[in-house]
């Protein structure tokens, strides 16, 4: 069931009525069967995996709990709650793997078998990948490492648990949560709140903007180039990348701001996933405000875990750039996403070592860093950094990602930019200006953000005419301009996939 659906638009008003309507007991059990729901209707039976994840983490963490109580001495109790863990992510990580690495893996067998010349029979894998099996495969399994270092308590309710792991709003693309925040949340049964309704209901609005006027209507021209761009070459591509930039953004944090409304509808608070990335004036700046869930899951559960920055300069810069290559492997089984991975890893590492040569030149030249100016070109050179990189997230393979470089480097076509061209993309001129438009409201939100202003507190400060007014424009805007797909039919979300 996607977001963007008239299915999503029954189902979730249907949710919050029963949810405030039945008695408090049974609360967490109606949002649980929901939540089920939500998740059958895109494949039921991969609901199975989903209980299975559920099943072994909630098992591993009443093992720990009776561990810690038993009259062994510590270190005997701390190599049973180190194989219990091992036990449940060997487990998850295995099913993860067989879903979504399996054919990957023996491709890249068989093609390191050819380079020694030795012929692979490879069987044909045709597996579908369930929906968001890599998000709410790493929600449950950062449940058993906060059990594990007493972050959190081993939840007894196995309902209540389930629920956890399968919060619909954010079970398919996140946000990812931690326990310490959701599932104590989930043990209290909420009252109807009609401030927390509205602000939810306006995030929802916002997060729809972004998706079906914005994503959408940007994906008609990135697809139209990037599925032809020997013909759409040069500047084309340098557009179409960049665009996609945007695209991914509104897409993703679309999504994630959706999931955030709707459960605020619901009583429940879930973290921010983005905090204006683009404005950020370092590629490390990116990815602390870059689908933050994920960027401290790995950091809080792997990066930490391998020595973090405690062992030494080289150290620490090995450990980044396996958390970078690994959050490359999450994102996609394809060697282009590891490149993405790896080169998003690579500027942090040269820009922390670079970073006194930076600061010498700043004295040697009389900079001043927190000047305006200065800042604008740390923002500019930091979106061409981490868009150059996007060309391997998009392209369908690596091949194909080096072929479009090598393209923008020899097709030099710079007065499509002002000839018209442009709408010969999949939009017209009218579409393309709309998206422009589009651009500069995410931009302003944005920069409104980045200093610390809500648009939404202050729409919500205004009197009660002029805010039914804003949501009742929105509202219209959203469906006059929003991109419905072919036969009106909802577009998915980019992060399904993953």
């Amino acid at each position: 069931m996607l977001f963007n659906s008239l299915h999503f638009l029954i189902f979730f008003p249907a949710v919050v009525l029963m949810y405030y309507l039945v008695p408090k007991k049974v609360k967490y059990l109606w949002l649980l069967a929901a939540s089920y729901y939500f998740y059958m209707s895109w494949n039921a039976k991969y609901a199975l995996l989903l209980l299975f994840s559920t099943a072994v983490t909630y098992i591993s963490g009443l093992m720990m709990e009776k561990i810690k109580e038993s009259p062994w001495d510590g270190a005997r109790r701390e190599r049973a709650k180190k194989l219990t863990v091992a036990l449940s992510f060997s487990l998850n990580l295995a099913v993860l793997f067989w879903f979504k690495y399996s054919g990957f893996a023996m491709g890249a067998l068989s093609k390191a078998f050819g380079l020694l010349r030795i012929e692979l029979n490879v069987p044909a894998f045709d597996i579908l990948l369930p929906v968001g099996i890599s998000f709410y495969t790493f929600q449950a399994l950062s449940y058993t490492m906060d059990v594990y270092r007493g972050e959190i308590y081993a939840e007894k309710n196995f309902f209540r648990y389930a629920l956890f792991v399968s919060f619909f709003p954010q079970l398919v693309a996140g946000p990812i949560e931690r326990s310490k925040n959701l599932l104590r949340q989930l043990a209290v049964p909420k009252k109807f709140d009609f401030e927390l309704a509205r602000d939810g209901f306006l995030m929802m609005l916002w997060g729809f903007f972004l998706k079906i006027v914005l994503a959408d209507r940007i994906a008609v021209f990135v697809d139209a180039v990037y599925a032809d761009f020997h013909t759409f070459g040069g500047w084309y591509v340098i557009v179409a990348t960049a665009l996609f930039a945007v695209q991914i953004y509104c897409d993703f944090n679309g999504y994630s701001v959706i999931a955030m409304g709707a459960a605020k509808i619901l009583g429940i608070q879930l973290m921010e996933n983005f905090d204006a990335p683009y404005l950020s004036a370092s590629v490390a700046e990116f990815w602390r405000k870059w689908h933050i869930s994920l960027t401290s899951w790995f950091k809080d559960y792997l990066y930490i875990p391998l020595g973090g920055s405690r062992k030494g300069t080289l150290r620490k810069y090995g450990n980044k750039m396996i958390v970078f290559l690994v959050s490359g492997l999450w994102h996609g089984a394809s060697f282009s996403f590891v490149v993405w991975g790896g080169l998003n890893g690579l500027y942090q590492v040269i820009g922390e070592a670079l970073a006194p040569a930076r600061e010498g030149l700043a004295s040697f030249f009389r900079l001043n860093r927190a000047s305006f100016g200065h800042r604008l070109a740390s923002v500019v050179g930091t979106f061409f950094l981490v868009d150059f990189a996007w060309i391997f997230f998009r392209a369908s393979h690596l091949k194909e990602a080096v072929a479009m470089i090598k393209n923008v480097w020899t097709v030099r076509n710079p007065w499509i930019l002002f000839d018209g061209s442009l709408y010969e993309c999949g939009l017209d001129a009218r579409n393309f200006w709309l998206m422009m438009a589009g651009i500069g409201i995410l931009l302003f939100a944005d920069c409104c953000k980045h200093k610390g202003i809500s648009v939404r507190e202050e729409i919500l400060k205004q009197d009660y005419w002029f805010r039914w007014g804003v949501i009742a424009a929105s509202v219209c805007a959203i469906v006059v301009f929003g991109v419905w797909g072919t036969s009106y039919d909802a577009g998915a979300f980019l992060y399904f996939q993953f």
